[in-house]
């Protein structure tokens, strides 16, 4: 039996998923279901969402409610009768009576090990927390935030440079063989939902533009896990001068910081955010006696350097610090 499917996404997380799906015998995309095309950019021209773009380039119908909650979007989903609707990062609240539609359900695909990291961020918030392993995990929706039951699931280890794009492309193609073989499972009655445990939930909530701001009494290691974590936004960023400086570095070893490195004894220098140079090396104290070597360096209004250019440029001043 050819299950028919509405596709419901938005970012490039959801295409690899689409993709597959349109690959497959056993699956008819009837539909893809996506965000209204939004302005984007310093011209605020339109912009189309990526799913969008791959759903037209297969020749698939496209509807892009401004509220999936509407009555028209109501008949849509009546009027094409899926048997189940994939829902991978769509960006809207489903109402109760859209989720009782389909036979199979709402599938959903979200990027960690549920129930751990509900929410719209996982991804960013599993690197910044330090985790070492994630998944991706597909469930039926309900009308809780990511608190349905589960249905398959598979884990991934985390790269200890990895960044959060990287992470996110490694997870959409992690996921687009999970989502067709749950669909399969489900219509032959191979999955028995498991419901979650709500005791174990955390909590990805969305980024905001402060998050990024650094906080230089934390330990090099935590502060190079934002920064990979908000990759690329909101990036990480502290103050130089009275101006926003975009950071970008890694915890230093101590190989990096080499045999010659000394650690000025005054306190002024010594606190979290004080500006080393050792050779061709830049270096900003942390927390817990750590040091974040630096290796790209954007102040506002100018254009991304190396930390040497930076240095140079600057012409450092003694005991100068970030975020002072």
């Amino acid at each position: 039996m050819t299950l028919r499917i509405i596709f419901s996404g938005t970012p490039a997380f959801a295409v690899p998923s689409l993709e597959r799906l349109l690959k497959e015998r056993d699956f008819q995309i009837v539909g893809v279901v996506t965000q209204p095309d939004r302005p984007r950019g310093r011209g605020q021209q339109m912009h189309s969402a990526p799913v969008k773009d791959a759903a037209i380039a297969a020749g698939i119908p496209v509807y892009q409610p401004e509220r999936i909650k509407s009555e028209e979007a109501y008949e849509y989903f009546k009027r094409l009768a899926p048997d189940a609707v994939v829902i991978i990062a769509y960006g809207q609240i489903i109402s109760p009576r859209l989720i009782k539609i389909p036979r199979l359900g709402w599938i959903n695909l979200h990027a960690s090990l549920l129930p751990k990291y509900r929410g719209a961020a996982p991804i960013n918030w599993a690197i910044v927390n330090g985790e070492t392993r994630t998944g991706v995990t597909t469930m039926q929706i309900d009308a809780g935030l990511d608190t349905g039951p589960i249905l398959l699931t598979r884990e991934i280890e985390i790269a200890p440079d990895e960044t959060a794009p990287a992470l996110a492309a490694r997870l959409a193609v992690a996921g687009a063989p999970l989502i067709s073989e749950t669909l399969t499972k489900l219509e032959r009655g191979e999955i028995a939902p498991t419901p979650q445990d709500g005791s174990q939930a955390t909590v990805a909530r969305p980024l905001q533009k402060t998050d990024g701001r650094i906080d230089w009494s934390l330990s090099a290691h935590r502060i190079y896990n934002r920064i990979r974590g908000f990759d690329p936004w909101p990036g990480t960023y502290t103050s130089f001068r009275g101006k926003r400086c975009d950071i970008w570095g890694k915890a230093a070893s101590e190989e990096d910081l080499g045999a010659n490195f000394t650690l000025a004894p005054s306190r002024e220098a010594s606190a979290p955010g004080a500006i080393f140079v050792v050779g061709d090396e830049i270096f900003a104290t942390c927390g817990a006696g750590t040091y974040l070597r630096i290796e790209f360096v954007r102040v506002e209004g100018r254009k991304r350097v190396t930390a040497h250019e930076f240095a140079n440029g600057a012409r450092l001043l003694p005991n100068e610090r970030f975020g002072a």
